[in-house]
């Protein structure tokens, strides 16, 4: 007789959809096909990302605000589809599945952007001193990217999550390495970033655009091999059925029994007496939050229709507490946002910012400006292994927290560190301005000032999210319910599309009102006439103010509970 030991108790199955054994699925043994394929699809979207505002600027001829904005808008639709991609994952198709097509998609949108910077009657044409692009190249190149969008936000609140199938959170040796891949989730992404913004954007400077964004498809193809050379080995998770329509029974239900009485004592609420009605789901234990909704759970004679339970009178327990596990989230969901809008500074504002400023390393060797995300990318590099390997253990042992803090309080850390990054920004541009008036160079395109001054501002980033956004991952993935795990994985993604929607409106409405009267604005073509300090003493204080929010929130917040096992943060 087997040792049911064996089997994972989460609900995942093998290949065959049989129960997983723990000693032939998952685990570490098909990390190395998730982290690479996570690895070879970061390359792909750095790789072609990183340098985008400066393609915009030099061969679709766009000023420097409209190629930020489109830059952004762009970014935002990568991090908002996720939404599209977690609700067919948790509801019909299953997180590989749902790769699977995505990739596809992601495949033929990198295909299409090569052939749109090379392919004559595709490209723009260029001389020596400009290039002139017709509107089938802008619509070519445009349509490329947002069927990039499409496949990479299918794509990514799955990934993270389907990695994270692979540990059994209810076994405790696999339930620590689950909170560690999430550090190493996010040091392969980094590892894809750091080629990305050297070597690839050294070629497309230098060699040129067809090269530059050629080699990312062949990446992002890469990448599709990898994740399914595991396939044999991995843990699937059942998909759940609609997500959406179950939030919608218990809305309903509540508002049906609108004058019911919440009985006092939670445990004669409905709910199933063995396993729970929704696949692939844990039951949760009941929460003494949001107490209206536990109408809908309220058993009421009109409930039985020719002796069957309606779904849309009647909803279980773990069903209503679904609901209320995701209202929870929002406001932590939220305070992401303008932490978002920072990160998206380095794609953004950063470039331009490094643009005016002295590239060379030597006589001869010119760094392009993009390329100093390089340092955002080493400072994760740096962090994350410390932070899992040095900074938990020791914390472990004054907190007794097997993650060492909690994963508000990193996040916490997180969005602090993000302030002293744009008071950096800040402080570099109040120097490199003053050194402009001081010395009429108005009208240099390049200030006798090192971009390595931009450093230490990308490093802080680097930093922050170590805290934050891992911590992000690690928090909707576990805090969701287990039947929305790609929708938890995909919110916390949503942060960074609507930081990267905030930071262009914030550049619009900045333009508007500091360019009244003729003026040049704080974001002027011409940076020299500018005041780009301000708009990065705007963003600290935003992110000042959203700190004191994030922490009454994170004070009133309180972890899922799911049944006979409390989370370790609660």
């Amino acid at each position: 007789m087997e040792d049911p030991d064996i089997y994972t108790k989460d609900g995942t199955v093998d290949v065959h959809n049989k129960p997983a054994n723990k000693t032939t699925t998952g685990n570490w043994r098909v990390c190395p096909f998730i982290l690479a394929n996570e690895c070879c699809e970061r390359l792909a979207y750095y790789g072609m990302s990183t340098n985008l505002v400066n393609y915009l600027q030099e061969r679709l001829n766009e000023g420097s605000a409209s190629a930020a904005n489109n830059v952004t808008n762009w970014s935002g639709t990568c991090y908002i589809m996720p939404l599209l991609g977690a609700f067919l994952a948790d509801a019909y198709w299953g997180r590989f599945w749902t790769i699977f097509v995505f990739s596809i998609i992601y495949v033929f949108g990198m295909t299409l952007l090569t052939l749109s910077a090379s392919v004559k009657g595709m490209k723009p044409t260029c001389d020596s001193n400009s290039c002139s692009a017709t509107q089938a190249n802008i619509a070519a190149c445009y349509a490329a990217l947002y069927l990039i969008a499409l496949g990479t936000g299918g794509i990514k609140p799955c990934v993270s999550s389907f990695g994270a199938d692979q540990f059994d959170e209810t076994d405790k040796v696999e339930g620590r390495r689950k909170s560690s891949f999430f550090n190493w989730f996010y040091f392969s992404i980094n590892v894809g970033a750091l080629i990305a913004s050297s070597v690839l954007v050294y070629i497309q400077t230098h060699v040129g655009w067809d090269w530059g964004f050629g080699i990312p498809a062949v990446a992002m193809a890469i990448a599709v091999v990898s994740f399914f050379s595991g396939s044999s080995r991995y843990r699937f998770q059942k998909p759940g059925g609609s997500p959406l329509t179950r939030i919608a029974q218990v809305v309903v239900a509540s508002f049906r029994k609108f004058n019911a009485k919440v009985p006092s004592d939670p445990t004669v609420l409905y709910e199933t007496s063995d396993e729970t009605s929704i696949k692939g789901s844990r039951k949760l234990e009941h929460t003494n939050h949001f107490r209206f909704l536990d109408r809908a759970a309220v058993r009421m004679e009109a409930d039985d229709v020719n002796q069957q339970i309606d779904p849309w009178r009647l909803c279980t327990v773990t069903q209503v507490e679904e609901l209320k596990v995701i209202i929870k989230l929002l406001p932590i969901w939220a305070t992401g946002i303008v932490f978002s809008t920072v990160y998206a500074q380095m794609s953004t504002m950063f470039v331009l910012q490094g643009d005016i400023m002295d590239q060379h390393i030597g006589p001869n060797f010119k760094i392009p400006s993009a390329s100093l995300s390089i340092f955002d990318t080493l400072s994760v590099l740096f962090w994350a292994p410390i932070y899992d390997r040095l900074i938990v253990p020791i914390v472990r042992k004054y907190t007794g927290n097997k993650r060492g803090f909690t994963q508000l309080q990193r996040m916490g850390i997180g969005l602090v560190v993000s302030i002293f990054s744009m008071l950096a920004a800040g402080g570099l541009e109040v120097v490199r301005l003053n050194m402009v008036r001081k010395h009429n160079y108005y009208q240099l395109k390049t200030i006798p000032m090192s971009i390595f001054w931009e450093v230490p501002q990308y490093f802080l980033i680097g930093l922050a999210e170590v805290f934050t956004f891992i911590g992000q991952l690690e928090f909707f993935y576990d805090q969701a319910p287990d039947a929305m795990r790609s929708f938890g994985s995909a919110l916390s993604l949503t942060t960074v599309a609507l930081g990267n929607y905030l930071s262009s409106l914030l550049v619009t409405i900045v333009t508007h009102i500091t360019t009244k009267g003729g003026k040049p604005g704080w974001i002027a073509d011409n940076l020299n006439y500018g005041h780009l300090d301000y708009f990065y003493w705007l963003l600290a204080i935003l992110s000042v103010l959203n700190f004191i929010v994030y922490l009454f929130i994170s004070r009133w917040y309180t972890y899922k509970k799911v049944a006979d096992n409390l989370t370790s943060d609660s």
